[in-house]
């Protein structure tokens, strides 16, 4: 079993830029950590975790949710692709699966979050992940308050929209939600992109956020910029969510494809019934 080391900085940098993988950590220090998973159960743990059903949707995502071993299971070995064991958010090609709120879903996928089964204030969050290549793709790490949306804000961590040398991350809260302007994008350096194992974090404070890559700082968000906008939503709890959403509002907004679906390019479909719409998670660690 993948154990975590948090007894000192230069460890947990290690673990942080990815030089260490979660197997390779040891002797995990309890009263730093108010939550850890490393996924090599054999079914997702339901305990920390909730799965998202066909009673959602968003953003004119392509997919609908579903709780299901097809969407999400963990993996160990070759299929984990690098490490000892993963989780894995998968989308399948479904035709008519489902028709909800008069519309016609030909895709599944995953989507879980900790909601009142895990809610922290302030801390470090991050998770270790390996995406897909495909525009269209719409993974995302990220944390929503326990409230209406937006008054109780939203950190996102990591989205990714199919092109492989960038990733975003972004704030949302009262009159700055929707396009916002507490927004950013990480250019990989040359030789890196979305398709290898990478850290995304942030640390939280009552005062600031600072996004990561890889421990490399991406951004940071200070609260007298939020309140530039409006309302600082950021000192209340949070849970986090992964999901895998497949084209919508984003990816059309960055590519601009509408056929066959909205986001979503045929290359991208291509992908999906190959079974290569995967989102690989080695593990997810929330510190004081």
């Amino acid at each position: 079993m993948k154990r975590l080391l948090l007894k000192s900085i230069p460890a947990l940098a290690l673990i942080i830029s990815g030089i260490l993988s979660a197997q390779d950590i040891a002797d995990k220090k309890e009263n730093d950590t108010l939550f850890f998973d490393d996924f090599s159960a054999s079914s997702l743990d339901r305990e920390k975790w909730n799965v998202v059903g066909t009673d959602f949707w968003v953003n004119n995502e392509q997919q609908v949710y579903v709780d299901s071993t097809a969407t999400i299971f963990p993996v160990k070995g070759a299929k984990a692709k690098g490490v000892e064991n993963a989780l894995i958010l998968k989308a399948h090609y479904s035709p008519n699966y489902i028709n909800y709120r008069d519309n016609d879903f030909d895709f599944i996928s995953g989507r879980i979050n900790t909601r009142d089964k895990v809610m922290f204030t302030y801390g470090t969050a991050m998770a270790r992940m390996k995406l897909p290549e495909g525009s269209g793709f719409w993974p995302a790490f990220w944390a929503l308050g326990g409230g209406e949306w937006p008054d109780t804000g939203e950190i996102d961590i990591m989205e990714y929209v199919g092109e492989t040398d960038w990733i975003g991350v972004a704030m949302h809260g009262p009159n700055y939600s929707g396009e916002t302007p507490l927004v950013n994008k990480y250019f990989f350096p040359e030789g890196e992109d979305v398709t290898d194992w990478h850290v995304y974090s942030v640390e939280w404070t009552a005062e600031e956020l600072n996004f990561k890559v890889d421990d490399r700082l991406i951004y940071r968000v200070t609260k007298p910029m939020v309140e530039h906008y409006g309302e600082w939503a950021f000192d209340n709890p949070k849970y986090l969510i992964l999901n895998l959403a497949l084209g919508g509002a984003y990816p059309y907004k960055t590519n601009g494809i509408d056929k066959p679906y909205n986001g979503l390019p045929e290359s991208t479909v291509k992908l999906i019934k190959e079974g290569k719409a995967e989102v690989l998670i080695d593990w997810v660690l929330i510190t004081k």
